[in-house]
C-alpha cells in the first residue's frame, strides 16, 4: 500500500505587487504543493491575519517594502510562530545585511526575486516532502 507522502502547504503570501503575487502563486501551485490561502499588501493587514491564524497556515512568503509598513514588522510578528511554520523572505533586497537582519528576525530562508525563484520552489517541494511530524534537524 502507497500512499503521498507529500502535504500542501497552506500558505500566507505578504506582497504589495498584484502582478508579482499572482505570478508568483501560479509560479508555486503549478510546481510545488502550495496552496495560496490568502494575502496581505501592508504591515498592519498581514500582522493581523497572521495573529487571527495563527493556526491556519504552514508557510508564509514575505516582501520587505509593503504599501504600508516593512515586511521586516512581519517577520518581528512571527517569531514567536510554531516550531514547524515556516517564514520565508522574496525581496529585490536580498543583500548580505538584509539576509542577516532577516534571519535574527527569525526567516528560515531569504530569497531574491530577480534570481532565486528556482531556490524558494525548491525550498517549498523540500518542505512539503517533509511529513507534519518533526522532521528533526534542518
Amino acid at each position: 500500500m502507497s500512499f503521498d507522502m507529500t502535504r500542501t502547504l497552506k500558505t500566507y503570501i505578504v506582497e504589495d505587487n498584484a502582478t508579482i503575487r499572482e505570478n508568483l502563486v501560479g509560479t508555486l501551485e503549478e510546481l510545488t504543493r502550495v496552496s495560496a490561502i490568502g494575502h496581505s499588501e501592508t504591515e498592519a493587514d498581514a500582522r493581523r491575519w497572521l495573529v487571527e491564524h495563527a493556526n491556519d497556515w504552514d508557510l508564509t512568503i514575505v516582501d520587505l517594502f509593503l504599501k504600508q509598513g516593512s515586511g521586516l514588522g512581519v517577520l518581528q510578528e512571527l517569531m514567536q510562530r510554531r516550531a514547524e511554520q515556516k517564514v520565508v523572505v522574496l525581496s529585490n533586497y536580498a543583500t548580505p545585511d538584509i539576509r542577516k537582519r532577516c534571519a535574527q528576525l527569525g526567516a528560515d530562508a531569504v530569497f531574491d526575486k530577480s534570481n532565486e525563484i528556482d531556490a524558494l520552489v525548491d525550498f517549498c517541494s523540500t518542505l512539503s516532502s517533509q511529513s507534519g511530524v518533526a522532521a528533526g534537524p534542518q
